[in-house]
């Protein structure tokens, strides 16, 4: 019992001293050690990482799923760890009204047999809506998530953690500032090098926590790829649905067909533009040329060979490891044994560090 009051109440005079040194901070009657100019830069660009995170991630919830109840929804569902019950889409619903009311006025007739081929329509374009969502929601959402309830959650423990430690360190060269005898004064210097110590310490585990956000930026470029690809697909899946609707729709009778066309030939002339069947279609293949650059990168780590890439956009080390690049520059790149997958060695002239392999295409 009697270490365990010790030990209080030495807790709480370093939080009594912390305090005090805090306040004289906030009053200007107290020096404060600043970080480096290069350790505030990683700070910022990590509070602005999580900033810009959040409102995208926010704003790609919108638009997957507009309805901010059903939104509500599917939070509690997943802060439950259970399913949300699977409800149809608009274009589901729109759909089936569709084949009711064709049903209802006769498939033989040629306005019922209309509404039954558009409502099946509707029906597909609602299930490529799902997968779109589904495949937006694992390949672009979570990793977004994941950053901000697990990474920057820890960046954020170590960096109170070394505001602590800054105040523990200033606090230490208060106290050696207002020694006067020798025994106090010793006592004080050996309570700031140890101080010193744990700040540099603190600091060191800080920045390379920091430097790590170039890897997530490199992987939710990846992960913009992918969402991307999944909105290539959704949108060409659609357009081939609407072109072989409008296929459909043209062999009807022409009476039927131009039903609009008549109904407002006593009015002004409105031209109604149609959709070209022989138009081309985006190919949704096109989406998955990104697979095919995978493939180069993952044959170049296999064969532990170099090849030559071509700079995709500029890129800004963020320490000393890695290696700057400009856009449209050709460097020489090779993989290393125990390197981030995201990653690979990059080398121009002399100069040699890691690059992220989204800002590269590999050359022939």
């Amino acid at each position: 019992m009697d270490f365990n009051v010790k030990r209080l109440a030495a807790d709480a005079g370093t939080f009594l001293s912390r305090a005090v040194q805090f306040t004289e901070e906030k009053l200007g009657q107290a020096e404060k050690t600043e970080l480096d100019a290069h350790l505030e830069n990683l700070l910022a660009r990590a509070e602005n990482t999580k900033q810009w995170t959040e409102k995208i991630m926010k704003q790609t919830e919108v638009l997957l799923q507009p309805n901010p109840n059903a939104r509500l929804e599917e939070f509690v569902y997943e802060k439950l760890e259970k399913k949300a019950p699977t409800r149809m889409n608009n274009h589901d619903l729109l759909g089936q009204s569709m084949m009711d009311a064709g049903s209802d006025f006769g498939p033989g007739t040629a306005y019922g047999n209309a509404l039954i081929k558009c409502g099946e329509t509707q029906k597909q374009i609602g299930g490529a809506e799902r997968e779109f969502i589904q495949s937006s929601a694992i390949n672009f959402l979570t990793p977004f998530r994941n950053f901000l309830e697990g990474d920057f959650k820890t960046i954020l423990k170590e960096r109170k953690l070394l505001q602590v430690k800054r105040l523990d360190l200033d606090a230490a060269k208060t106290r050696l500032k207002k020694a006067r005898m020798p025994d106090a004064r010793a006592a004080a210097e050996q309570e700031l090098r140890m101080t010193q110590s744990e700040f540099d310490r603190q600091a060191e585990i800080t920045r390379l926590l920091l430097e790590g956000v170039s890897s997530t930026h490199a992987h939710h470029l990846r992960c913009l790829n992918d969402f991307v690809e999944a909105q290539t697909t959704y949108y060409a899946q659609c357009y081939q649905y609407m072109v072989d609707l409008q296929k459909q729709l043209g062999s009807f009778p022409s009476s039927f067909s131009n039903n609009n066309q008549s109904s407002m030939s006593g009015g002004a002339s409105i031209s109604v533009p149609t959709i070209p069947v022989s138009a081309s279609l985006p190919s949704v293949s096109a989406g998955r040329a990104s697979s095919s650059a995978s493939g180069g990168f993952s044959e170049l780590r296999s064969s532990n060979g170099s090849r030559k890439a071509r700079v995709l956009y500029d890129y800004d080390a963020a320490s000393s490891n890695e290696l700057s690049l400009l856009a449209d520059e050709v460097i020489t790149v090779s993989s290393v044994p125990g390197m981030d997958s995201d990653w690979l060695m990059g080398e121009r002239g002399n100069q040699k560090g890691k690059v992220p392999i989204t800002y590269l295409e590999l050359l022939n």
